[in-house]
Formats: structure tokens, sequence, C-alpha cells
């Protein structure tokens, strides 16, 4: 455990499918003197029945859902952090949906920090992993919104050739850059 403290407030990492948010997430919360580790996948498996999971070209029905889990991720974020945790939140929020997500986090201090590896990293991580994330996304499709249609917030990590604790050590060695509200 490392003697940094984010003052009680959210760090969120955001990145594609397959970018290392989760295990990234959960290493840099084992560092911390209080922290929670929010995982937003979770309230997408909470929907049980008329779940509608975000693909290309989805309808309506879908993006309403994926606004309703980004607004209990941020809200389940802010709970934990005015009890003095540190809340870090993973989660694939990318695109035009980045501000609105992050405008809906009332804590402060709040951090951001956005994992960005190489397609060719991404692709050779999900052909790895034992979990399908992509389904009908194609990791150059994701790729393309990450780089092309998401603001340059915070910090942004090239975590191509990094092992997932020199990701957390750039993250903390970055906090300042990282920081996008106070």
């Amino acid at each position: 455990m490392v003697d940094v403290s984010l003052g009680g407030g959210v760090l969120v990492i955001t990145g594609v499918m397959a970018s290392g948010k989760s295990t990234v997430a959960q290493l840099l919360a084992e560092r911390l003197p209080r922290a929670v580790h929010v995982r937003g996948d979770v309230f997408r498996r909470m929907l049980v029945s008329g779940r509608r999971d975000l693909v290309p070209h989805s309808d309506e029905e879908a993006f309403e859902q994926l606004r309703l889990r980004y607004r209990v991720s941020a809200s389940t974020a802010d709970l934990y952090a005015a009890a003095g945790w540190t809340a870090i939140v993973q989660d694939v929020v990318l695109g035009e949906n980045l501000r609105p997500y992050l405008d809906a986090i009332g804590s402060r201090p709040l951090h951001l920090v956005v994992l960005a590896p190489s397609p060719e990293a991404v692709a050779a991580r999900e052909a790895a992993r034992a979990k399908t994330g992509y389904g009908s996304w194609t990791v150059g499709g994701l790729d393309h919104i990450l780089r092309d249609r998401t603001p340059r917030l915070g910090l942004w990590v090239d975590t191509s050739a990094q092992s997932p604790d020199e990701t957390v050590d750039a993250i903390l060695d970055g906090l300042k850059q990282a920081l996008i509200a106070e």
C-alpha cells in the first residue's frame, strides 16, 4: 500500500474492452489506504430481463439502459466518496458519453484515466482472455471511438507494453495530470 490519498474523491478508469481496466482498477484500489472498486459492468448485469446490450447501431432502449448504468455507477461512487472512501470506477465510457458521465459525479477531487493500448495489443489481450467482450464490436471500431471521438481529458496511458503494476505506477505518478475537477 502506498501513502497516496485521492482525498476521498473519485478516480474513473476507462478504455476499450481488454484494455486492462478491471485489473488496473483493482490493483490501484489495493494500493490506496481506503478505496473501493466500483465495477460498471456489475450494474449492466443486474438487469435480468429486458436487458438490451449496446451493440453497433443499437436502438434507443439500449442507449437508455447504458445511461441508467452510468447514473447508477456515478451515484455509487459519490456515496462511497461521501463516506470517506476513494472510489475507483472502471467502465467503458467513451465518445460523447464521457463528459455527461463525468458531470454526473459530484465528488471532488475527480480524476480521469484513459487506458489506451494499441489496437494490436488489445486484440492480443482479447484473444488470450477466457471471457470475450467484443461480440458484435470490433477492436478497430471501439479504438476509433476511443481515439477519434473521446474528449482528450485527464491522463491517457498507452499500456501496450506495460504490466498492470507498471500502469498503476504511471497512474500514481500522473495524478496531477489525471485531475479534472477539484
